[in-house]
């Protein structure tokens, strides 16, 4: 297993780790398997989607902050972050991908994201390849 740790820099972002992944991958000799990419916070999570176009990201991060906003009078965490709590839990924990002649087996256009949802922090995320 390796870790990443990904600094984050606003309340609610989405960094692109594809090729930081990518070379732990790499580094493993590992030709044909899975990659398990894992983040262990409550208040944040792990993705796949467009990482050609830096709208795409903007707009589901718009779009997750709309539907799950800030502030809600009928949340009931006392530490003001439920939103991301429930960001994080819509989003997902961890990702899984193939492993194939030594390359992560990703689309054309994708890429993977730590999403951040209560930041600016300092995150881990970890990686296993098999």
């Amino acid at each position: 297993m390796q870790e990443l740790t990904v600094s984050t820099h606003s309340r609610v972002e989405m960094v692109d780790i594809t090729n930081q992944v990518a070379a732990i991958v790499d580094r493993t000799n590992i030709a044909e398997g899975h990659c398990l990419v894992f983040c262990p916070h409550t208040t944040a999570g792990v993705t796949i989607n467009e990482h050609a176009d830096p709208d795409v990201t903007r707009d589901i991060s718009h779009t997750l902050s709309r539907l799950v906003p800030a502030h809600d009078n009928s949340y009931h965490h006392l530490e003001g972050n439920a939103d991301a709590h429930i960001k994080a839990t819509l989003v997902g924990n961890s990702v899984q991908l193939i492993v194939q002649n030594g390359r992560l087996l990703l689309g054309t256009w994708q890429g993977i994201f730590l999403c951040e949802f209560d930041g600016p922090r300092t995150r881990k995320v970890w990686i296993s390849v098999r």
